[in-house]
């Protein structure tokens, strides 16, 4: 089993910056072979993919040059840090894990476990 728990979420200014954080645990989890992923969903919307990694990353063409994931296996945490917020970005934002590793999965049903979300507002 594993467990995600998302930090780091506001309320900030468009044009602002907000970093995002996930701790991962688990009895038997070994952080390093997971993809992590963020996902974001907006009220009335479907959630979607926002940014992945493994030993690559990648990106919603909405946020490249704005957000940039990384992580620490020494620590099991992810990051998002997200630059140049816009009003669209406001959504709940997710922390994903999935064990598969050949590729970074960019839709919810690769990703097996799932935090519970901190919220993003972004006001104009």
């Amino acid at each position: 089993q594993v467990q995600l728990v998302e930090s780091g979420g506001g309320l900030v200014q468009a044009g602002g910056s907000l970093r995002l954080s996930c701790a991962a645990s688990g009895r038997t989890f070994t952080f390093s072979g997971y993809t992590m992923g963020w996902f974001r969903q907006a009220p009335g919307k479907e959630r979607e993919f926002v940014a992945g990694i493994n030993w690559r990353t990648d990106y919603a063409d909405s946020v490249k040059g704005r957000f940039t994931i990384s992580r620490e296996n020494a620590k099991n945490m992810v990051y998002l840090l997200m630059n140049s917020l816009q009003s669209e970005d406001t959504a709940v934002y997710y922390c994903a894990a999935s064990t598969g590793r050949l590729r970074v999965g960019k839709t919810a049903l690769e990703y097996g476990y799932w935090g519970q979300g901190t919220q993003v507002s972004v006001s104009s």
